[in-house]
């Protein structure tokens, strides 16, 4: 049984995309491809590389690619407040009105295009074409039994730079223990060996990592669908899926 699981970590406006391709082969996932693109139309492109039309395939978009409403917040984004502010990981609001609207929600419809469904629920491991939003916040938290989101994202250089350092750690040394089960990164010529110093750089390989969590979630929400997963909101109000807190 061969599925793929693309993580991307959508730049809701011109910024680069984090990109993740996994692989579920034998039992067990393995790293494709990490990488990071600028146009929309060059993430379209590596995209169509890394799944053939014919292969089966969810993809994980960390952006919101269905906003129904005008105005105001979606469903989904007021439950991940209501659920995961605590945690300070309640998403960003979005609505039609929004610079990054009209780029977000047609990435989507590309996707449809391509056959790739929104897929709200599903029959785990069924082997299809699918389309989810995720949000590595509250995944991060969840995964790996956090009391916070890990801080990677804003702040002084050096504060980021060890939060995210500690997120390497997490996908290095927990995701092998989990199901589906990711081997060591280590191994992976893609994955970062080291987090970088400087600014760029270091945005750079959060976005990846970013995708990474993505295409993980997409990979646990074949594998064990609304068993182990939630999921805010639906098909019409706009949804995200995050996994389950892990409970040791």
């Amino acid at each position: 049984m061969l599925m793929k699981f693309i993580g991307i970590d959508l730049g809701w406006r011109s910024q680069p995309s984090g990109l993740c391709c996994l692989e579920w082969i034998d039992g067990q996932l393995q790293l494709l491809d990490l990488d990071r693109k600028d146009a929309i139309a060059d993430i379209l492109a590596w995209i169509d590389r890394s799944v053939k039309p014919d292969e089966p395939a969810i993809i994980a978009v960390d952006a919101p690619t269905l906003i129904p409403n005008a105005t105001g917040s979606r469903l989904p984004d007021k439950l991940s407040h209501k659920y995961f502010g605590k945690y300070h990981a309640g998403c960003y609001p979005a609505n039609q009105n929004l610079p990054f609207a009209e780029r977000t929600i047609n990435f989507g419809l590309e996707l449809e295009s391509r056959g790739f469904a929104h897929a709200p629920t599903i029959e785990p491991q069924k082997l299809s074409r699918y389309q989810i939003e995720v949000f590595p916040h509250p995944a991060i938290v969840n995964l790996f039994n956090l009391e916070r989101i890990l801080k990677y994202k804003k702040g002084r250089l050096n504060e980021r730079r060890l939060e995210l350092t500690k997120l390497q750690n997490y996908l290095l040394d927990i995701l092998p223990s989990l199901s589906p089960p990711l081997p060591p990164l280590r191994l992976c010529g893609s994955f970062p060996s080291e987090i970088p110093t400087t600014g760029a750089t270091l945005k750079a390989v959060e976005d990846k990592l970013d995708s990474l969590i993505c295409a993980y979630v997409a990979a646990y929400w074949w594998y064990w669908g609304e068993k182990r997963n939630l999921v805010l909101g639906d098909r019409t109000t706009g949804y995200i899926i995050i996994p389950q807190r892990i409970l040791a």
